[in-house]
């Protein structure tokens, strides 16, 4: 009785474990190492300091490239605040198609920075930030801790600017 007991608490506990998300509120954002659009690296550790929105978009997603022109507004909004370190923007992309990702970065003049390991859905970062629908975005401090997720619109634009406010 006592070795059933026991059994069903380690299954019961290991499965409470693997339902914790790690993309959440006050947790810290997982390291993020892909190459930009140029073929450079990039990690995001390297942002350290920055309030940082990190935008998971893929060129096929509809919802996605109609936010770019809002994203773009934005950067350009607070340009002051990129040339002083303090704002940046990452585009993640989980396209599978090089020239179909440069395209769009052209074509929506995207000046902030654009990463991606071209491996769709299964970008193993898509996995790591628990991205299961698109458009998904998290933004995180200049300590790297997620201060919040999934912001659109009106919404995610009054959430920077008081951010950038407080900063």
């Amino acid at each position: 009785m006592k070795n059933s007991l026991t059994i069903l608490f380690f299954i019961l506990f290991s499965g409470y474990i693997s339902a914790q998300n790690t993309i959440e509120v006050g947790k810290k954002a997982p390291e993020i190492t892909m190459t930009k659009a140029d073929g450079t690296s990039f990690s995001l550790s390297a942002l350290k300091g920055k309030l940082v929105l990190i935008d998971f978009w893929a060129t096929w997603c509809a919802p996605c490239v109609e936010e770019q022109p809002q994203l773009k507004t934005m950067y350009d909004t607070y340009s002051g605040q990129v040339k002083k370190n303090q704002f940046e923007i990452v585009g993640v992309s989980l396209d599978k198609n090089k020239e179909s990702w440069q395209k769009a970065i052209d074509r929506f003049q995207i000046n902030w920075i654009q990463i991606s390991d071209l491996k769709f859905w299964k970008s193993p970062v898509a996995k790591l930030y628990e991205v299961d629908e698109l458009p998904f975005n998290v933004i995180i401090d200049g300590q790297g801790t997620i201060i919040a997720k999934n912001l659109h619109g009106q919404e995610l634009e009054d959430f920077i600017k008081k951010n950038l406010i407080q900063n």
